[in-house]
């Protein structure tokens, strides 16, 4: 799992955005790739970065895959969704 910043205008709704990303990528992989089983999961997880914090936060998501060989995905989201306050339900995690 990665995580990927985008910019939202305040005219944009996030659920709206989500869903032509998924559906886009979802055709493309189906008729690209033929990985005809491929489907998303239900949900998404999504949070605000102010611009203070946007070059750190590019940082961390240009090297997560390495930062992930030490801390697995799901231990991290788990940690930024507590810090967050965010109530989750732990049957939708990984």
């Amino acid at each position: 799992m990665f995580i990927y910043i985008i910019g939202l205008r305040a005219t944009h709704q996030l659920s709206n955005v989500v869903k032509e990303i998924k559906v886009a990528s979802s055709k493309w992989i189906h008729e690209e790739i033929l990985l005809k089983e491929f489907a998303w999961q239900i949900g998404y997880g999504a949070f605000t970065v102010g611009i203070s914090n946007l070059e750190q936060v590019k940082k961390y998501v240009l090297n997560q895959e390495n930062h992930h060989l030490t801390k697995n995905f799901e231990t991290e989201y788990v940690e930024m969704l507590n810090i967050a306050k965010v109530e989750y339900d732990e049957k939708y995690l990984l």
